[in-house]
């Protein structure tokens, strides 16, 4: 009797011993596979905040820097220093092409760029930079020829957003929303009767002046300057 007894309990002991491994196995198994999905969630979560940040930062900070303007100017040669001269009375440096001596009156042809920031919200913050000289002319007639292809005015057909019109104190405000070749948004003021002439209309025809990159012709940008028609 005493061999059955000690018989079962070692089944007993076998069983449960083989019972609590299949128990631990189970147990291990779960908590690999959550610890895996953990692992998944928290990477994921980096990668999308990661992603968010770096989106915000773009769109907060693209810039885009265009030509905006130029002008003829004139000046007075004054130190010539190796190739170099200085131009008075600012004393701005540029190559001396012409072999200038001092004391000579000459043009220069300066340009302006626009520094184009776009914001979260869409808009475009501009940024001026200050004139500077790129080139310089024995007379201003020849300067007037470089600056005639690089501010050139054309009429052109652009995309009317559309208008709107705003009140204030009993007086009537009308503007008109448009997208010019250069893919920027301008406000334009116009008149009661433009308004009108406007207000069904998806293209209006616009005098735009395009200027041009003096270093890279194809880039440019579109300016509004009136009404076509």
């Amino acid at each position: 009797m005493n061999q059955d007894w000690n018989r079962q309990r070692r089944d007993s002991n076998r069983y449960r011993k083989g019972h609590s491994s299949k128990d631990n196995q189970r147990t291990l198994k779960i908590i690999i596979a959550f610890g895996v999905i953990i692992f998944f969630i928290v990477i994921a979560s980096q990668l999308f905040n990661s992603g968010a940040d770096d989106a915000g930062y773009t769109s907060a900070t693209a810039t885009n820097t265009v030509p905006w303007d130029y002008k003829i100017d004139s000046a007075t040669v004054g130190d010539i220093i190796g190739g170099d001269m200085t131009l008075l009375p600012d004393n701005e440096l540029l190559p001396n092409d012409n072999n200038y001596a001092t004391g000579d009156k000459i043009w220069t042809l300066q340009y302006m760029t626009a520094e184009m920031i776009a914001g979260n919200e869409g808009r475009n913050d501009v940024r001026l930079s200050s004139w500077e000289p790129i080139k310089s002319y024995p007379s201003k007639q020849d300067a007037e020829k470089d600056l005639q292809s690089l501010k050139v005015n054309l009429s052109a057909d652009v995309e009317l957003l559309g208008v709107y019109k705003t009140e204030y104190q009993g007086k009537f405000r009308q503007f008109a929303v448009m997208t010019l070749p250069s893919g920027h948004t301008v406000k334009q003021p116009i008149d009661e009767a433009r308004y009108l002439q406007l207000k069904d209309k998806k293209k209006v025809k616009a005098v735009l002046e395009e200027v041009h990159d003096f270093v890279d012709y194809d880039l440019a940008m579109a300016k509004f300057r009136g009404w076509a028609d």
